[in-house]
């Protein structure tokens, strides 16, 4: 390339050094990147992101579908896909309405969501079957015992301007995340992770690289 551009500034043109113009025809496939986080090694760590650099590699999935190549990246990541069980959801006021077709559509594949008492109230009014979780404060079983028990299999949790509900969360994350449960903080990861889950219900095929080169005519 440096060889080329240094031909260009010179006055030759691209297409008498043999290359064409204009856009470069679509692919016959998608490729998804998605950074790597080592929460889990690091003690005490808060997992939500901010502007220091946290990832510690990325990976890519392929495919021609772009939610399979979603769910092979999430999956290679280190995000659990979960098939169904229980979901605990801790969201801030704020996000409240914004969250709520997300719980609502992993309720209708079958998950069962617990939540904190703002969350649960919340949901219940809109049609939403959830079961309140006690506060850590509030003694035994709360949040983080489901969670050391094995119970919780995914954790939607998203950031707080209330001190005291914070303290709580970044407890619940932290416990996720030493727990190996996967937890989101992003309602934008959520939905991603549901377009992600119905492409991965069909099953999909993992290729060595050099088959996934685009076919010369």
């Amino acid at each position: 390339m440096v060889s080329l551009a240094v031909r260009a500034m010179l006055g030759e043109k691209l297409r008498d050094m043999g290359y064409g113009v204009g856009l470069y025809p679509e692919g016959e496939y998608i490729a998804v990147k998605a950074p790597v986080f080592s929460s889990a090694k690091l003690t005490g760590a808060e997992i939500v992101l901010g502007p220091e650099m946290k990832s510690t590699g990325e990976i890519m999935g392929i495919d021609r579908d772009f939610g399979k190549a979603l769910y092979k990246a999430m999956v290679a990541a280190g995000i659990g896909v979960p098939r169904g069980g229980k979901i605990m959801a801790t969201i801030a006021d704020s996000d409240k309405e914004e969250a709520l077709p997300i719980i609502k559509e992993f309720y209708e594949r079958g998950f069962s969501i617990y939540a904190t008492e703002g969350t649960a109230k919340f949901l219940q009014t809109h049609g939403i079957k959830a079961e309140r979780v006690r506060k850590i404060a509030e003694g035994s079983p709360n949040a983080i015992d489901l969670i050391k028990r094995g119970e919780i299999k995914l954790v939607l949790n998203t950031m707080s301007k209330d001190g005291k509900v914070e303290r709580d969360g970044a407890k619940i994350r932290r416990a996720a995340v030493e727990h190996e449960v996967p937890c989101l903080t992003s309602l934008d990861t959520a939905r991603a992770l549901l377009l992600a889950m119905e492409s991965g219900d069909g099953g999909f095929s993992c290729l060595p690289i050099d088959q996934y080169q685009p076919k010369r005519k």
